[in-house]
């Protein structure tokens, strides 16, 4: 069974840091591609982050690229989502996601990804 459960969202101002953590059952933490993805009141979905349950592969977001480092604990069965430097810009729901392999060149595409969880709110202010 697939289970996703994100944690660590909070308030910060900007400048500041926080980690959230995606814990998932132990299927999906062997099989499965995991992504990090933010939405924003009146935006669009964006991929944030991912990697790849295979190669350790990881992606970013230009717009993440030097402040989020996504990462993975294989005792804990846990992807963590290490953010620095936070901007208001970057306040938004965030929720990852489980994806089967293979997805390749959309690690950062929502539609690559079959099961989500329920979020953890950031909020960043300026």
């Amino acid at each position: 069974q697939v289970q996703l459960v994100e944690s660590g969202g909070g308030s910060v101002q900007a400048g500041g840091s926080l980690r959230l953590s995606c814990a998932t059952s132990a299927y999906t933490y062997s099989s499965h591609n995991i992504g990090w993805f933010r939405q924003a009141p009146g935006k669009e979905r964006e991929g944030v982050a991912a990697i790849f349950r295979g190669s350790g592969s990881t992606y970013y977001a230009d717009s993440v690229k030097g402040r989020f480092t996504i990462s993975q604990d294989n005792a804990k069965r846990t992807v963590y989502l290490q953010m620095h430097s936070l901007e208001p810009e970057d306040t938004a729901m965030y929720r990852c996601a489980a994806g089967p392999p293979g997805i390749g060149s959309r690690a950062l595409s929502g539609n690559a990804y079959n099961t989500w969880g329920q979020g953890t709110q950031v909020t960043v202010s300026s």
